[in-house]
């Protein structure tokens, strides 16, 4: 008995020994791998790198910016069914154990002990999440028990809840995508909540390895693993044995989304928006931020500006014929392999890259460049098609002229024929448009070339031109806006400008190199007139032009040079459409711009671009007090009486002058050609009452566009097409006239007021006290100004050069 008592005693003893050396052993491994533990308090104030969203003004998705896509969603936002499928997958007792699942840990290590190969893991979902956000990917049984550490230290903080939409969130689910919001949205092209159940156990089937589960490259063991997910399911009872059946026979197929600028083809416009906020934001704040970006985007002005210049530099390129394929494949073996490494220009739809299979006297036999899956395979399918003589006409050639096997071209299809299609061409020519409100500024389309894939150049920002005549109204407005009126009499004739010693006599010319004599200022702008413009400006002075130059923004630092009043300064497109705008706004100035307002992560405002106050509108109840009113306070460049006088004039370039073509828009418009020296570069920039647009055209070497080219004939037609496209379902609004204007019937020629009708007498806009005398002047007895008048003596002036603009 005594020896069975110390038997006891010693047993009991030697356990508690063991029970204390364990105990302390435990203590210390614990002591150790807790001195540097990370802090996991820092997740309560976790804030993920989130995908930037830029909508277009309708509220359509634009494009998207990020490094790790990803859409945060609140626990509270996520389907319960896509929870218990990633429970399922990933850690069934989640809601049951304190961070660490014992069971598994035991299972893991037997395992691991059998197969002494690579270690396998028994990570909860806590354990994940500490991973993930607070430790390494380092395989090993040290940084296991950190995890441990870390994840019970995170149950005692933390909801189950928030840890698990932590890892919601968080988890890389393949291709890129980041959470369960973006995987939804890249595989599925579906919100979570529009999920079925085969999709959601597809994407609880990725965290394990997202690589080997693609659903384009490895379908199989996708399908597979979806399927043990489902079954899972099933087993934990989250859905039944039916539904899981169902759910397993339907086959993996994802609907990938397509999200690009191309699809409102607005590269140049999404990019401009992108470089503007890495400018004012950095590009951490940019990729990683989840800015929410509402743009000024109009899509169907962008569509329209975008058709308008593609075709317009078609046009004129086609027009000087075939200029040969420009690029070629060797047609042993598989074209399509070879045809689908060649860049893509995704941009130009419905034209698309084919390769010459074969050539008769009838057809030519194209083969069209192949597709690629989201997972860069090529598309097995071949698609070919023929091109007939008609499809080459424009050519002026026999298809043998201008087809030879293996020459890779851009091809159309034509309309109601099926697999046939008409020859297309890369232009050389380029050229910008641009459509903002002329009000606010805020632009509505911008188009800076033939396609953004092909030459991310922006030039209609980037590019500066010179704008010839389009200058000239600034001219103008300077003189009015200094004492002349629409009808004061400036000669049309010829003139010599003694440049200083050294540099020699310079003499201007008009386009057509005629002279008219005596004329008013509105005939000068409406035809254009170079020897006009430099008289007029010779006599107001260049200083004072340049200041009015600055006040609209055209040009930072000009010369002094008479040159520079025919437009031989340069600008881009955006900032002379601008100008333009302040014109028929009353003269207020405006600053252009993409981007209307932008938020943070959480709905904070942090840039709006209209800055009118409204402080009525905050008022709670009406207690009839008087309709609110928004207070604009930006800067007056010009009179507006000034403006509205060189918006009459403008118009009259339309109704009667360079601009006539524009006319059969059939509303209310105003605008100005401009051609410079040589026809390097051809504008048209104008407005209705609400929208300015500018466009042009010219090489990005400057070289001339023909001996006979002008704006009227390839600018004009782009501004009418545009406008006919944009005002279409609106009513002829005929331009604002600002109180204190004076409309008089006047003579055409002479300017002087007249009681008489017809074609040779306009309404002229007046400001007070300047008007033309009351002694009336018959428009049928009206002589004509004598023509080639003697021009006054040339005066020398300062800073003067040669060029003379057109």
């Amino acid at each position: 008995m005594r020896f069975l008592l110390r038997f006891v005693g010693f047993a009991f003893a030697s356990l508690v020994l063991t029970f204390v050396i364990g105990a302390a052993a435990v203590g210390f491994f614990i002591w150790k791998y807790s001195q540097d533990l990370p802090d996991y308090s820092q997740l309560a104030n976790y804030q993920p790198p989130v995908t930037t969203r830029v909508h277009a003004g309708d509220g359509s998705l634009l494009a998207e910016y990020s490094r790790e896509r990803r859409l945060y969603l609140p626990i509270s936002a996520t389907p319960r069914r896509l929870i218990e499928a990633f429970l399922s997958a990933e850690d069934k007792s989640f809601y049951k154990h304190a961070g660490v699942d014992p069971e598994g840990i035991v299972r893991a290590l037997v395992s691991n002990l059998r197969s002494g190969g690579r270690p396998q893991g028994a990570s909860t979902i806590t354990q994940q999440v500490a991973k993930n956000f607070l430790l390494t990917n380092e395989r090993s049984y040290e940084r296991k028990i950190r995890e441990i550490l870390v994840a019970l230290r995170m149950e005692n903080v933390y909801s189950k809840d928030m840890i698990l939409e932590l890892y919601l969130n968080e988890i890389y689910l393949g291709m890129g995508n980041y959470g369960i919001a973006a995987a939804a949205l890249n595989y599925f092209n579906k919100s979570v909540n529009e999920l079925t159940l085969p999709e959601i156990a597809y994407l609880a089937a990725l965290p394990k390895g997202p690589n080997n589960y693609n659903p384009y490259t490895r379908n199989q063991a996708a399908v597979d693993r979806r399927n043990w997910v489902l079954d899972r399911m099933a087993d934990n009872g989250y859905i039944t044995a039916a539904q899981a059946a169902e759910a397993r026979a339907t086959p993996l197929k994802p609907t990938p989304r397509s999200l690009s600028p191309n699809t409102y083809v607005a590269g140049y416009f999404a990019e401009e928006v992108r470089r503007q906020i890495a400018e004012r934001y950095g590009e951490k704040e940019l990729y990683e931020g989840g800015l929410s970006v509402r743009t000024t985007l109009d899509p169907k002005l962008q569509a329209a500006a975008r058709k308008v210049l593609t075709d317009g530099l078609v046009r004129y390129d086609e027009a000087r014929g075939w200029r040969g394929a420009d690029d070629r494949i060797d047609l042993d073996g598989d074209w399509g392999e070879l045809l689908a490494k060649k860049p893509r220009l995704g941009d130009i739809k419905p034209w698309e890259l084919a390769v010459v299979l074969s050539v008769d006297n009838q057809y030519a036999r194209i083969g069209l460049q192949p597709g690629l899956d989201p997972g860069g395979r090529v598309n097995p399918e071949r698609r070919t098609g023929v091109v007939s003589a008609e499809g080459v006409r424009w050519t002026r050639r026999r298809l043998a002229q201008v087809f030879s096997a293996g020459d890779l071209v851009y091809v159309e299809p034509m309309a109601g024929r099926s697999d046939s299609y008409r020859l297309r061409q890369l232009p050389e020519i380029s050229g910008a448009i641009v459509a903002l409100d002329a009000a606010t500024g805020r632009v509505f389309a911008m188009v800076g070339g033939f396609s953004f894939d092909q030459s991310e150049f922006n030039r209609a920002i980037q590019a500066l031109r010179q704008p010839g005549s389009a200058y000239k109204p600034f001219v103008y407005a300077t003189a009015i806006d200094n004492g002349y009126t629409p009808s004061s009499i400036v000669v049309d004739g010829p003139i010599e400008i003694d440049q200083g010693p050294g540099i020699g006599i310079w003499r201007p010319e008009n386009y057509e190199r005629r002279f008219a004599g005596p004329r008013t200022l509105r005939y000068g702008l409406e035809r254009s007139k170079n020897l006009m413009t430099v008289r007029l400006a010779r006599d107001i002075g260049m200083p004072l032009i340049i200041e009015y130059t600055k006040r609209f923004g055209i040009m930072d630092d000009m010369p002094a040079m008479l040159s520079m009043s025919l437009g031989a300064g340069e600008t881009t497109a955006l900032r002379l459409t601008a100008a333009y705008a302040m014109f028929v706004n009353g003269g207020r100035h405006i600053r252009p711009t993409l981007i209307d307002r932008i938020q943070d992560r959480w709905g904070k405002t942090l840039f709006r671009h209209d800055q009118r106050t409204c402080d009525a509108c905050a008022a709670t109840y009406w207690q009839g007090q008087p309709e609110p009113t928004l207070t604009d306070n930006s800067e007056q460049v010009l009179d507006p009486l000034t403006a509205y006088q060189i918006v009459s004039m403008l118009e009259g370039v339309v109704e009667r002058g360079t601009g006539r073509l524009v006319s059969e828009v059939g509303k209310p418009l105003a605008g100005k050609t401009g051609t410079t020296n040589d026809a390097k570069d051809v504008w048209f920039v104008g407005f209705s009452p609400d929208l300015a647009v500018g466009v042009y055209m010219g090489y990005d070497r400057p070289r001339s566009l023909g001996a006979k080219a002008q704006a009227a004939t390839y600018a004009a037609p782009m501004f009418r097409d545009f406008m006919k496209i944009a005002l279409e379902d609106k009513p002829a609004t005929p331009f604002r006239v600002p109180p204190g204007i004076k409309l008089i019937r006047v003579d055409a020629t002479t300017g002087k007021r007249t009681s008489g009708s017809g074609n040779g007498v306009i309404l002229e806009a007046f400001k007070p006290g300047t008007s033309p005398p009351d002694t009336v002047a018959s428009s049928n007895s009206r002589s004509s100004p004598p023509r080639g008048s003697a021009p006054p003596p040339a005066a020398p002036a300062e800073g003067f050069a040669a060029g003379g603009l057109y």
